[in-house]
């Protein structure tokens, strides 16, 4: 469903700096993949290109056959809007709306009927166990509470595709848990496509795929197994092999 065409991105300044080289993959419809690499690897990059928040300097890419770049403003915020959800290490939760409201932001922004909208919210917090905070702000509510929250918003439009960018990065180790298990298991029952940009190999061991890229450039890619202890540690391998501050995670083991 997603395809990424020999992608280059460079960005001009006082020093150029190239932070795509000539990369390419691509994501069948309802794998659940993790982005890993270095600081500085191109990670945030992948994602701002594949949401259209920028554009390749060279190279495509392809959204179910359509290529977004081509879309006019209007066209591209519908394509956003429809197409793609978001989850953020840091919520991304606006604080004056309630729990319910910020859910349900997507369907208002593309004037959804309102029948829609509670029949969605109420499908989902119950799915989620946001029943008894939807009525609550966001500073109100713990990390995990917040997370859920904003994966919530991220699955009412029934996106095709979602952009997770180190959704686990601000909560511990429970809340991460369960987070990861709760976006595994969404991906498994409705075949959500999901793409997850972290540092973190206990979170991409969750996954189908772990893609690796260095410097801008594919580097290697796995594919998980029945066992996530083993594909955790094949993760670690290739982190070994990557280097940076990869090192740190050589200790670490699966609760």
């Amino acid at each position: 469903m997603l395809q990424i065409q020999e992608v280059t991105k460079v960005y001009e300044g006082k020093v150029t700096t190239r932070a795509l080289n000539q990369l390419s993959f691509e994501v069948e419809k309802g794998e659940f993949v993790a982005v890993m690499g270095p600081s500085g690897s191109g990670k945030t990059t992948l994602l701002n290109l594949i949401s259209m928040i920028d554009v390749p300097t060279s190279g495509d890419i392809v959204f179910n056959g359509k290529r977004p770049r081509q879309l006019n403003s209007k066209e591209l915020a519908y394509f956003r809007r429809r197409q793609l959800g978001f989850i953020f290490q840091d919520f991304n939760l606006l604080p004056m709306l309630t729990v319910e409201e910020n859910i349900i932001l997507p369907l208002t922004l593309d004037e959804q009927p309102v029948e829609l909208m509670e029949d969605r919210l109420a499908a989902l917090a119950e799915k989620l166990g946001l029943e008894n905070i939807l009525q609550k702000r966001p500073n109100e509510i713990s990390g995990g509470q917040a997370q859920r929250t904003a994966i919530a918003r991220a699955l009412i439009h029934s996106p095709s595709l979602i952009l997770a960018d180190e959704p686990t990065g601000n909560l511990d180790s429970n809340a991460s848990r369960e987070v990861l298990e709760l976006m595994s298991q969404i991906n498994q029952e409705k075949q959500t496509t999901i793409m997850m940009v972290t540092h973190d190999p206990i979170a991409a061991s969750y996954c189908d795929r772990v893609i690796f890229i260095k410097d801008g450039e594919f580097f290697n890619e796995i594919y998980g197994d029945e066992r996530r202890q083993t594909f955790f540690q094949r993760i670690l391998n290739v982190l070994s092999l990557l280097g940076g501050q990869v090192g740190d995670f050589s200790t670490i083991r699966l609760p």
